[in-house]
């Protein structure tokens, strides 16, 4: 084989694993758009390697994307850009390859919005751990030799990251997407027409908010009891001028399915402009998602405008 048929040859072993490459690389940073740079970044490792020498190109791979991926979240940038309190995960729409692999409950529950802010918590080898675990079922051998440690502090790695998630997150098992959608829409209908005691009655006990500021806040901004929920939706929910001079025209209002969780999508044009999504427990929602930083929903416009979106809930917002 000559080296041009060599190289077409390697690239296609690479371009196989790239899906599974890029939805590692997201689940450890939260960002489609630092893992597709990843991923890129481990293309060019993998064309300068010697490829005849690698027996495994698949492990090859995961290692490089890894390590990649934890001198990310070791950067000084990426520490600055977390700690401040105003990083969220970016949303993904449903069907994205980035997603995968969700044959799982818990692989579809470590992409969700929740557990990526929670992998927040860990450090990145606790991150790199779980995740590997979790989401793509490798022994604590293949991670060990992944993040060249042991076999027993990769374990000790993984209990305690599956403890802090554990005792953080809400669990409500997975919901009947017909009942998710209608429980959405009855939250819409709430918040557009100022019904504040129907909307604290689709809260739970302990629900929160917490929105990005379409990126105008230096932090995110977190609202911690069903009253204050109900009130910040219905302001939030309320159409003005200005909202849609921000916007760039006027919303349609969209149901879809971002990061494995009922969503709404306001959509001008073929542009997603926000994303508002929602944890759900025992028939409530527990938790509401605000992303409108227009740099974090570049990835989800994309796959929108390849989406054959159903009727809007509302056209003109």
């Amino acid at each position: 084989m000559d080296s041009t048929a060599t190289d077409r040859f390697d690239t296609s072993r690479f371009e196989a694993s790239r899906n599974r490459l890029a939805s590692l690389a997201y689940r450890l940073l939260g960002s489609a758009a630092d893992a597709e740079d990843a991923v890129q970044d481990a293309f060019l490792h993998w064309q300068a390697a010697d490829r005849q020498r690698i027996k495994v190109p698949e492990a090859w791979l995961t290692k490089v994307v890894t390590n990649l991926c934890l001198d990310r979240l070791r950067s000084a940038q990426a520490r600055r850009e977390r700690s401040a309190g105003a990083w969220l995960p970016e949303p993904l729409l449903d069907g994205d390859p980035m997603l995968g692999p969700a044959d799982t409950f818990e692989q579809r529950e470590s992409v969700s919005l929740a557990v990526l802010t929670l992998m927040e918590r860990l450090s990145p080898v606790e991150r790199a751990v779980y995740v590997l675990r979790e989401a793509f079922s490798y022994s604590h051998a293949e991670i060990a030799e992944i993040l060249d440690i042991t076999e027993s502090t990769s374990q000790q790695h993984l209990h305690r990251a599956r403890r802090r998630i554990t005792a953080a997150r809400r669990r409500g098992g997975e919901v009947d997407p017909a009942s998710a959608r209608r429980i959405v829409e009855e939250f819409l209908s709430a918040a557009t027409s100022g019904r504040t005691e129907r909307l604290v009655a689709l809260l739970t006990d302990d629900a929160t908010a917490i929105s990005d500021g379409a990126g105008l806040s230096r932090t995110l901004l977190r609202f911690d009891t069903p009253e204050r929920v109900a009130a910040v939706a219905r302001a939030g929910f309320r159409p003005t001028s200005a909202k849609r001079r921000f916007a760039g025209g006027t919303p349609a209002l969209h149901y879809a399915v971002v990061n494995g969780a009922p969503a709404l999508l306001a959509v001008v044009g073929d542009q997603v402009v926000g994303t508002v999504t929602f944890d759900l427990t025992d028939g409530k929602i527990a938790t509401v998602r605000g992303i409108a930083t227009p740099a974090r929903l570049v990835r989800i416009t994309d796959a929108w405008r390849q989406h054959e979106a159903d009727t809007p809930l509302i056209l003109e917002w």
